[in-house]
């Protein structure tokens, strides 16, 4: 059975607090005696209790995550797969997360509860608006966050984004080049920046190829399946239809197969379907059928590497060191042909 504090201490014949302040870094104590304590900790299987730690350390050793209850994210694969990457960075390092469920009403106090009562070290926020209050707010209150995506910041703050209106300039050009002019576009809520940026790179593909975009063709809306059956299906109903459909995930990818099916277009015979895909392990984008052209980039990943970015603000890292904008990848597979017409 694993030491306790007290026993550990008796065992070292040190006092409880050289021993915590060892094992919590403190500079007070010399390294051979820090040295000595951690190896003595490993050996005896020790682990401090949450309520010992944060006695000791004035610290939570939680990230705080708030969503509203309305959008029901825990029924969201985005999200859950979001989650197990912030999950696996905070195994790690022995930190636990706070996930606040809220309404959008009362979302802007829910952040500043957390930021004020103690309870987390720092908040990961995520799907930001254009213009943001969440993100205003912990930067007024100058509290430890990381925004997964970009908004319009007045101050620097920690951000982890993936390279959206590049990814969809990619996919727009690769679909211009194999000769498609009729592009429908799929997109997620645009009141959020990533969309707004996906939207922003078709626009400047067409732009390049010549082509202008027809706002009949583009839609937008929560990622969601029956959305991209929904609209896939009004493209398609179209008296001139696209030739290409382009979505804001693999789950609109989902629903475009689907309307595509029902209508008795072939893909990419007669419609050709590009998506993005978030590497989400439940829907593979290579085991579809026909697999599908996507551009690429993991959301698990992302999770992981913005939690990282959290325990390194929460240490006194500065916002502006820690702001990465990751390339998004390509991937050509089944679903892109030459138009037929």
């Amino acid at each position: 059975m694993a030491m306790n504090l007290k026993e550990l201490s008796a065992h070292l014949g040190l006092s409880q607090t050289t021993v915590s302040r060892a094992l919590n870094g403190y500079p007070e104590v010399s390294e051979a005696t820090r040295l000595r304590v951690l190896q003595a900790a490993e050996e005896t299987g020790y682990r401090p209790s949450p309520a010992a730690r944060r006695l000791a350390t004035g610290k939570a050793y939680a990230l705080g995550m708030v969503f509203p209850v309305e959008r029901n994210v825990l029924m969201d694969p985005l999200f859950v797969d979001f989650l197990a990457g912030v999950s696996e960075t905070a195994v790690r390092s022995n930190f636990d997360i706070l996930i606040s469920p809220t309404t959008a009403e009362q979302e802007i106090d829910t952040y500043a509860r957390l930021a004020r009562n103690g309870t987390v070290d720092a908040v990961i926020l995520s799907g930001p608006m254009i213009d943001d209050p969440r993100v205003e707010l912990v930067q007024r209150l100058g509290f430890p966050a990381v925004v997964h995506g970009r908004s319009h910041f007045e101050r620097p703050v920690a951000f982890l984004d993936i390279d959206n209106e590049d990814a969809f300039f990619q996919a727009v050009r690769f679909l211009t080049q194999l000769g498609h002019r009729r592009i429908a576009l799929i997109n997620g809520d645009e009141r959020m920046t990533f969309a707004a940026d996906r939207r922003r790179g078709m626009e400047r593909a067409l732009a390049a190829a010549g082509i202008s975009p027809d706002d009949q063709l583009w839609y937008a809306g929560a990622m969601t399946a029956e959305n991209g059956y929904r609209f896939a299906r009004a493209a398609l109903a179209e008296a001139d239809p696209p030739t290409a459909v382009l979505g804001s995930s693999i789950l609109v990818g989902h629903g475009v197969l689907r309307a595509a099916a029902e209508a008795g277009v072939a893909v990419p015979d007669d419609l050709s379907l590009i998506v993005h895909d978030d590497d989400m392990p439940a829907f593979r984008a290579d085991q579809m059928l026909p697999p599908l052209t996507t551009t690429r980039s993991s959301i698990r990943a992302a999770g992981a590497r913005v939690a990282e970015m959290a325990l390194a603000r929460m240490q006194g890292e500065s916002a502006e060191t820690l702001q990465e904008v990751w390339p998004v990848e390509l991937v050509v597979r089944g679903s892109t042909a030459p138009p037929r017409r």
